[in-house]
């Protein structure tokens, strides 16, 4: 083993080749936090140091190639003084230019999802090859940011100004085809073949038959384009952009300039100019209120994984109300396989759902997305009633009565005490507060709202 450490490892394959692998130890994701960066560092630095090493592979062990930047760590990291964020920001592009100088090939595979600065580091190296099932990207606009790891300097030189500033400034995931139709990557293979690939072509650069330092080079240098095509380019990619964006969103247009701006410098002024550029942007509210929208997003899937784990299999179901609402919320909840019970205290409001339900249904059939027999199925599974006699077996409510908060109120504690202890009332209301609906439970603790919109879907 050539390195070894808690994010990367580095050990010889054959033929003077040696694979730096990315597999961050208690994450299911690899991302480029303080710890991955550093060791990234060392990694390099253990690569040049050693003479028999030929050519460099860069692999993952996790399921995806690395997702980007550890995003929790901007919100400490963005208050620091500028030029201490400045610094910090250009002593972690030397990590990625000290890669990209390595006098040996380098062959990137790419895997799952390369996105952010996991992309920035591919691109980084000599050659990428793709498994055919990959995404690549530079997501960092949604964020109000653009690429801080090389991305705005690098991409224009490996794809052109034009389609870089299409991704940079779209922030889109792009599949293996469009990568390789704009020379974002070398090769496209199935998954099962990514690493064999990787290493072929590796195999031909050091052989001679690929020149990769020919194919480095242009990395280094300024944009190819005079002055008349500068202007072309990147005005009217600031003004289609700007009006795309709106005034209240200025990192794409920011990323542009930036790329304008370092046009005329080889690959480590440019840098200077990104990092500059970076840190304006990360000190704007617009980031920091992305980023905080970001990680509370973040927040919830994990809370909302965590409570899907621990929560109890719903094997019943009901709505109080039928009607339009009601037969949609019914549809819903029977087409995902949910028996329900749909309760009204009239008749034609029962035949009113049940004819919702079954449109709804057979709309979908008409699609193509559900077949006539399972159309039958999901019906016979909305149990259509006038009384309360099978709720003490459901196990989720949702009340879809008239919007009356006394209304509601009186029919949330009649069924409340009809059903089981550990039963989940919820409430369909949109302009109700639920503290107030909750006033008149026993168990306000099992109460919550539950909003479709209509049509339900």
């Amino acid at each position: 083993m050539i390195y070894e450490g808690k994010a990367i490892t580095v050990k010889a394959l054959e033929s003077g080749i040696v694979e730096l692998k990315f597999d961050l130890k208690g994450e299911s994701v690899n991302k480029f936090n303080r710890l991955t960066l550093n060791e990234l560092r060392q990694s390099v630095d253990a690569i040049k140091a050693d003479g028999s090493i030929k050519g460099v592979i860069v692999t993952s062990g996790k399921d995806v190639f690395i997702v980007g930047a550890d995003i929790t760590e901007f919100v400490d990291n963005f208050k620091l003084p500028d030029a201490e964020l400045v610094a910090g920001n250009l002593e972690a592009n030397k990590i990625f230019s000290d890669f990209e100088d390595l006098n040996v090939p380098t062959v990137v595979a790419i895997n799952g999802i390369a996105l952010g600065g996991g992309f920035e580091m591919c691109l980084a190296a000599d050659y990428r090859v793709m498994a055919d099932s990959a995404k690549v990207g530079l997501p960092e606009v949604k964020l109000g940011l653009y690429p801080g790891f090389g991305g705005t300097v690098r991409l224009p030189r490996v794809i052109g100004t034009d389609n870089a500033v299409e991704w940079i400034a779209s922030g889109k995931e792009n599949r293996a085809d469009d990568a390789l139709k704009v020379g974002a990557v070398d090769a496209v293979v199935s998954g099962d073949k990514l690493q064999a690939a990787a290493l072929d072509l590796v195999k031909r650069a050091i052989s001679g038959e690929l020149d990769y330092q020919a194919k480095r080079q242009p990395k280094l240098d300024k944009l190819k384009l005079n002055a008349i095509e500068q202007m072309m380019c990147f005005e009217t990619a600031k003004g289609f952009v700007a009006g795309q964006a709106g005034p209240n969103y200025p990192a794409p247009v920011e990323a542009i300039k930036t790329i304008q701006k370092a046009a005329n410098f080889g690959r480590d002024k440019a840098l200077e100019v990104e990092a500059a550029g970076f840190v304006k942007l990360a000190k704007t509210p617009v980031a920091a209120s992305l980023i905080g929208l970001f990680l509370n997003d973040q927040e919830l899937k994990k809370k909302a994984k965590h409570h899907d784990e621990i929560a109890k299999d719903v094997k019943l179901a009901a709505v109080l109300g039928a009607g339009i609402m009601g037969g949609g919320i019914a549809y819903q909840s029977a087409v995902k396989g949910t028996p329900i019970l749909m309760k009204d205290i009239r008749e034609d409001g029962i035949q009113m759902g049940l004819n919702e339900a079954s449109k709804l249904l057979g709309n979908r059939v008409a699609k193509g997305r559900l077949t006539a027999a399972k159309m039958a199925e999901a019906l016979n599974a909305i149990r259509p009633t006038l009384s309360y006699g099978d709720f003490g077996n459901v196990d989720i409510v949702v009340e879809a009565v008239v919007e009356n908060p006394k209304v509601k109120q009186a029919v949330l504690a009649e069924v409340e005490g009809l059903v089981k202890d550990d039963a989940i009332l919820t409430s369909n209301t949109s302009t109700i507060s639920i503290s107030l609906l909750a006033q008149a439970l026993k168990r306000p603790e099992n109460f919550c709202g539950m909003h479709f919109f209509n049509p339900v879907h």
